[in-house]
């Protein structure tokens, strides 16, 4: 049975490479992040234009979207902020309609 009371430390190990854990868990939360965002962006989307029948300009923020999302990957100051900015507009033009 395992031992459920003992509590990890908070050193790495000798040959864990602490810096490079910690690096790849923080671009593991950026992507993650910034993936879902464009996908509640394309969500948003499918739901402008089936509920709206605003299917061009679902169209467009699909691409919008998806090009935000591309350059918050590439940008690390751009980051998640592109995609939300494309999630904002689209909530905004949604409530608009």
């Amino acid at each position: 049975m395992a031992d459920t009371n003992r509590r990890p430390t908070e050193e790495y190990r000798p040959e864990m490479d602490g810096e490079i854990h910690e690096k790849t868990y923080d671009g593991f939360v950026e992507f993650t992040t910034l993936s879902t965002l464009v996908v509640l962006c394309w969500v948003l989307a499918l739901a402008l234009g089936g509920v709206k029948g605003a299917w061009v300009a679902a169209i467009v923020y699909v691409v919008l979207s998806s090009v935000a999302g591309t350059i918050g990957a590439v940008s690390r100051t751009v980051a998640w902020k592109a995609p939300a900015a494309v999630f904002g507009l689209m909530i905004l033009h949604f409530l608009v309609i």
